[in-house]
C-alpha cells in the first residue's frame, strides 16, 4: 500500500459554461520518505494539487488517501509551507513556533515543547535570531521560520508550495541546499511544488511533470538516481543531470505543453451583382484608360 495515494482525481471551478476543468484524472503514488518534486507551468493547477493532499479542497472525482485513511479535511499530519511567508508579525521567531507546537503538542510538558522549538530553531540555523520579528529578518530567513514550524509539527508529510518562488536567485539556492541538509536529516515525506526543474533535480529523489491546463494531469515520473549530496557545480557537467532535464523539459515543450490555438472562419462574400452590366463595364474601362494631364483638375484645399 502506498503512503500517499491520488486516484483518477479531478478538480473544477464554476458551473455550467463558465465551469474551468483544473486536473484531471491525477494519479500519483509516493512511499514513505520519499522526496517527490512536481514540476510544471503556471496556473496549471500546482496548487489546487497541493490543496487537495492538504485536506484544504476535495476532489470533485477521485479519492485521495493517506496510509490508507481518506484525506478529508486539514490536520497537522500534513503541514504545508506556502509561497509568502504566513508568520504572525507580531511574533519572534521563536513564537511563531511555539505557536504551532504548543497547538499540535498541548499534552507534552513545557520543557518538552520548549525543547522542540529550540530544536527546529536551531535546525534551520536560525538561534541567533530567535527573538526577532519577522520585519527584521529577511525573505530567506523568514521563509527558514516557516519550514521550521512546519517541520516542528511533526507531520507525516511536508507539503512545499513553492516556497522559494519570491526569493532572488542566490537566497534561493542556499535554501534549496538547507532544504535537500533538512530532509536527509529528518527522513520525512515530502511533496514539492515548483515551476523550475533544475531546482526539482537538485532536492528530489523523482520528478514528475504536470502537463498544462485546462483538464493538466500528470506525465512519466523521472528518478533523480543522482548520488546525494548534490554538488550544484558538479551537476552542471553531470551527463545524468542533462538526460533527466532534458526529458522533463521535452514533456513540458511536447506532449504536456500547451495546445496551440486553432481557429477556423467561414468568409462569406456578398452575391452582389451590379444593376447594368453595361454601365459598369464602361466605368471600368474608364477607370483603366490613363487621363491627361490637361484633363485632371487641381484641388486647392486652404488650411486655416
Amino acid at each position: 500500500m502506498a503512503f500517499l495515494e491520488l486516484n483518477q482525481v479531478s478538480k473544477g471551478y464554476g458551473f455550467g459554461a463558465s465551469r474551468a476543468e483544473v486536473l484531471h484524472d491525477i494519479n500519483l503514488s509516493i512511499t514513505e520518505g520519499e522526496f517527490v518534486a512536481i514540476v510544471g507551468y503556471s496556473g496549471a493547477g500546482k496548487t489546487t494539487l497541493m490543496s487537495l493532499i492538504a485536506g484544504l479542497q476535495r476532489p470533485d472525482e477521485g479519492s485521495v488517501t493517506l496510509r490508507g485513511e481518506p484525506v478529508t479535511e486539514p490536520g497537522p499530519d500534513r503541514a504545508i509551507v506556502f509561497q509568502n511567508y504566513s508568520l504572525l508579525p507580531w511574533l519572534s521567531v521563536h513564537d511563531n513556533i511555539a505557536l504551532a507546537v504548543n497547538e499540535v503538542f498541548s499534552a507534552w510538558p513545557a520543557d518538552q515543547r520548549r525543547e522542540q522549538v529550540e530544536k527546529h530553531i536551531a535546525m534551520v540555523n536560525l538561534t541567533p535570531a530567535r527573538d526577532k520579528k519577522p520585519h527584521e529578518l529577511s525573505g530567506g530567513m523568514r521563509q527558514r521560520v516557516s519550514v521550521a514550524r512546519a517541520l516542528a509539527m511533526d507531520p507525516k508529510i511536508l507539503l512545499l508550495d513553492e516556497p522559494l518562488s519570491a526569493l532572488d536567485a542566490l537566497t534561493r539556492a542556499v535554501l534549496q541546499d538547507e532544504i535537500a541538509r533538512i530532509w536527509s536529516e529528518s527522513r520525512k515525506t515530502v511533496v514539492l511544488i515548483t515551476n523550475d526543474v533544475d531546482e526539482g533535480i537538485m532536492v528530489a529523489d523523482r520528478i514528475i511533470p504536470l502537463s498544462a491546463g485546462p483538464r493538466a494531469t500528470l506525465g512519466p515520473s523521472v528518478t533523480v538516481d543522482i548520488e546525494r549530496p548534490r554538488d550544484r557545480k558538479a551537476l552542471n557537467h553531470d551527463s545524468r543531470f542533462k538526460d533527466i532535464r532534458k526529458e522533463i523539459i521535452g514533456y513540458l515543450l511536447g506532449q504536456g505543453g500547451r495546445p496551440k490555438a486553432s481557429v477556423t472562419r467561414k468568409l462569406v462574400l456578398p452575391d452582389i451583382e451590379p444593376e447594368d452590366l453595361n454601365q459598369s463595364r464602361s466605368l471600368f474601362r474608364s477607370l483603366r484608360t490613363p487621363r491627361r494631364r490637361s484633363e485632371v483638375k487641381e484641388e486647392r484645399v486652404e488650411v486655416e
